[in-house]
């Protein structure tokens, strides 16, 4: 070790501290990756393991499916890190990686629907629990592992690997799928191509595996396992004890809460945006997210090593602080370089809802499973679906909503009429026509995408992420005392991530149906980040210079 109770050494890393920092690293971007390829691949899920319900409901349950999985993480903390308490650090986050990568493997030969019915849909969303449940210890072991092998000084650094891999790992998953999806075709690939990168996971699961059997165990939880000092009941002494639930909760609304809505916005969000708002193609969208991930990846480690000199808690708070004060504008900007004929459109034929209000709901559908079928539900549904800009005007009571596209009026229909679906398609065709005359593009024109000015903005966007994610790993873990850290640092973290940023897009789009503004769902991520950096501020001390090994 380069420690001495707690006293900072210079000597350099060792050989073992090395591996420590390899195995724990990227045995989690081998889990990242498994855990994403759910998300990308939901079309080609839902067409097999769901195809004997209609194709709405399929990919509502493919969505159901992979939400599960966020679900479940804060379950898996909970397990695990009461485990890594009792038991150690290397089994337990060694067995996380087992479930998570057979499981993310089994995926991949899992009849089908057309073989096996009911069960198919069964034993996929088994295997979504099974992987939630394990991401929910992975982290917090390896956190726990690495700064439990750091030196003093250096904690911020080392732990600052480990949050390089859900960014790897996505940057992997989305190099697998282009990569079998371009050699194969989309015909193959669309038939059976798509289990490809689940059954490649089987080499990074095995690679991984190996690197973790050579390890120790941390020599803290050896120190105070060999002096009787390990936790009998970690989860009713972290949760029940208000010494340490205090800290819990601080951890959580302090810190994960807001890290989590800006590293979704900057690596999730700006997906969903490019796409679903913006209308740009999957592969272009996913090319410059990828080009953005790799050039704004090292920052993790810049800003952990940072962290080490002047502390976490300023670093941390200052990237929640410029995400929130700057997302509109960048946003904007992203629309402007990728878009711009859809921002002339707006500026040259404003759309407006006129709907009776009693009639709108506010449409937070995280999981797919509502139905919204008001005729002012309809119209905003439909523009939002579409990421276009809309004023609201209140119509009289019992008014069946119109929408205004300059001149041109558009009626809604009656979705409970029997003839629902003709009318449905016939305002549809209307809609599109419509705003095909009024200049409004249906995609993002390829030749007038600027790649340069868009990836910029997309870079700073992810390294907004890297400032708030690359020193968190070390500040929880020095947050609490070794006997419970496991357990404690992996359900802030979990409820967080899993939770306050798992549900982003669901909530960002419910905003954005409500208020008519395709930026307005910016308003979620903000405000979360802004009430963090409040509690933070106030409340969450300065944890750089704590000895964790005096913590038992």
């Amino acid at each position: 070790m380069a420690t001495v109770g707690g006293q900072i050494s210079h000597s350099p890393m060792t050989r073992d501290e090395k591996r420590v920092i390899f195995a724990s690293s990227m045995g989690a971007v081998f889990e990242w990756y498994d855990f994403y390829l759910a998300g990308s691949l939901a079309a080609f899920i839902s067409k097999s393991f769901f195809s004997g319900v209609n194709p709405t409901a399929a990919f509502i349950f493919t969505l159901l499916s992979f939400a599960a999985g966020f679900a479940v993480r804060p379950f898996g903390a909970l397990v695990f890190g009461r485990l890594g308490d009792m038991v150690g650090r290397k089994y337990t986050f060694l067995i996380t990686i087992v479930i998570m990568g057979l499981s993310t493997f089994l995926v991949g030969f899992l009849p089908g629907y057309a073989a096996i019915g009911i069960a198919s849909p069964v034993l996929f969303i088994a295997m979504r629990l099974l992987q939630g449940l394990a991401l929910g210890g992975e982290y917090g072991g390896a956190a726990t592992y690495v700064a439990e092998h750091a030196p003093a000084g250096r904690r911020g650094f080392y732990t600052a690997w480990i949050q390089t891999t859900a960014t790897l790992g996505l940057f992997l998953s989305l190099l697998v799928i282009l990569g079998v999806r371009t050699t194969m075709g989309e015909d193959a690939f669309g038939a059976w191509g798509w289990r490809i990168p689940f059954i490649v996971s089987i080499v990074l699961l095995g690679v991984s595996v190996w690197i973790r059997l050579q390890l120790h165990e941390s020599p803290v939880f050896e120190r105070i396992k060999a002096e009787g000092k390990t936790s009998k009941a970690p989860l009713s002494e972290a949760f029940g004890q208000w010494k340490n639930l205090k800290v819990v909760i601080l951890a959580l609304f302090g810190l994960t809460a807001g890290q989590a809505v800006v590293w979704y916005t900057g690596q999730f969000y700006t997906l969903f945006f490019l796409t679903q708002t913006l209308k740009v193609d999957g592969s272009s969208a996913n090319i410059m997210i990828a080009i953005a991930l790799l050039i704004g990846t090292p920052f993790f480690l810049f800003f952990g090593s940072l962290s080490d000199r002047i502390g976490r808690k300023p670093i941390i708070m200052a990237g929640l602080l410029i995400a929130a004060a700057t997302y509109f504008p960048l946003f904007k900007a992203l629309t402007h370089y990728t878009n711009p004929a859809l921002e002339a459109a707006t500026a040259k034929s404003p759309i407006v809802v006129i709907a009776d209000p009693a009639e709108c709901s506010f449409q937070f559908n995280p999981v797919g499973t509502a139905k919204f079928t008001s005729s002012c539900d309809i119209a905003k549904g439909a523009l939002s679906r579409a990421g276009l800009n809309y004023d609201n005007v209140a119509a009289p009571a019992g008014t069946m909503a119109q929408i205004r596209v300059g001149d041109t009026v558009v009626n809604t229909f009656d979705a409970h009429a029997a003839d629902a679906k003709e009318q449905g398609k016939t305002f549809e065709k209307t809609l599109a026509a419509t705003l095909k005359a009024a200049g409004y593009p249906p995609k993002a024109d390829p030749s007038q995408i600027n790649w340069p000015m868009s990836i910029v903005i997309l870079t700073i966007l992810v390294i907004y992420v890297t400032i708030v994610y690359g020193p968190i790993a070390a500040m929880l873990v020095e947050m609490f005392p070794t006997r419970i850290r496991y357990t404690s640092m992996s359900l802030p973290y979990h409820i967080g991530n899993g939770w306050f940023g798992g549900f982003l897009p669901a909530t960002a789009f419910a905003i954005v149906a409500a208020k008519g503004n395709i930026y307005s769902g910016l308003w979620y991520p903000i405000i979360i980040a802004l009430v963090t950096l409040v509690i933070g501020v106030l409340f969450v001390r300065e944890t750089k210079d704590s000895d964790i090994y005096a913590k038992d």
